[in-house]
């Protein structure tokens, strides 16, 4: 235990993205679905310990391999986020497909930090990310298919 400003570097260029939301909210029908108790918690739970974890934990050695692919899931994701921007905002997009990925918005925060974890050799990011992805990947599966299946105006 103890402070890593680089875990909290981690947790920030990642989760920043979201606040997006707060100023550009998605336009048009907003589709909201009710999700199991365990999901939403798993959700949660696995939000607040990709934030946290990687702050509060000490990095071990450094694994330079291992952040190109962390790098190129952060620019994905990125770039994910330009499309919503840029595509007009409609809720569809934050769960639309890139190549065969369906909600690739929820499994690329979730590489990044499987991807960070090993660049730190910190397993305790890997757990907060595997706690992530048993919640938001399965949530924002039932939301794309929820908006899909919504009868369009």
């Amino acid at each position: 235990m103890g402070f890593s400003l680089l875990g909290l570097l981690v947790s920030i260029v990642v989760l920043a993205p979201n606040l997006l939301l707060l100023w550009f909210p998605p336009r048009g029908p907003n589709v909201v679905v009710r999700v199991p108790r365990l999901l939403e918690g798993s959700e949660r739970a696995g939000q607040a310990l990709c934030l946290v974890v990687p702050a509060i934990t000490l990095p071990g050695a450094i694994v330079w391999g291992w952040a190109l692919p962390a790098a190129v899931a952060l620019a994905a994701y990125y770039a994910l986020w330009g499309r919503y921007l840029v595509a007009g905002r409609a809720q569809v997009l934050l769960y639309a497909s890139l190549w065969r990925v369906p909600v690739p918005m929820a499994v690329m925060p979730v590489l990044v930090f499987l991807g960070a974890a090993a660049w730190v050799s910190n397993p305790w990011i890997a757990v907060a990310a595997v706690v992530l992805a048993i919640g938001h990947i399965p949530v924002a599966l039932l939301t794309r298919r929820a908006i899909r299946s919504a009868p369009s105006e």
